[in-house]
């Protein structure tokens, strides 16, 4: 079990994570609107997910490098498990099955599963190449 300090570093990092999540999201949704679209997939989560994924990549890619382990756990469950949602883009895609846009639905489900998992891979190999570099 991790000590005190690293579970209340955890948690403010999550409340920093889910803050900035609310805001991205929010924000790429209200560029939609503006731009004088209904937005016809979750646009917002979708950016979260990936930019998430991302940087948990980039963060244990330089923990394998330079960053001690717990660092990167604190890091990565906190700040970028606050970050992104699966829980949203899983409710977001039933909510496209229950209007009948199921090929919607299978681009939100599965393609945004495939693209995190690439971007946690490109994410870990640009981290784990500018921990390094850094060396």
């Amino acid at each position: 079990m991790p000590d005190a300090f690293g579970l209340l570093l955890t948690a403010l990092l999550g409340g920093v994570g889910a803050a900035a999540r609310f805001a991205l999201d929010t924000g790429v949704t209200a560029r939609i609107v503006r731009m004088g679209r209904t937005p016809r997939l979750p646009w917002g989560t979708l950016a979260v997910n990936l930019l998430g994924s991302l940087g948990i990549g980039v963060v244990v890619g330089i923990g394998s490098v330079a960053l001690p382990a717990t660092w990167a756990t604190v890091i990565g469950v906190g700040l970028f498990g606050g970050f992104t949602t699966f829980s949203t883009a899983s409710y977001e895609t039933v909510r496209l099955l229950q209007r009948g846009r199921w090929g919607a639905a299978l681009l939100v489900g599965i393609g945004q599963l495939l693209t995190a998992v690439l971007a946690v891979a490109l994410g870990w190999w640009i981290g784990a190449s500018l921990a390094s570099l850094a060396r």
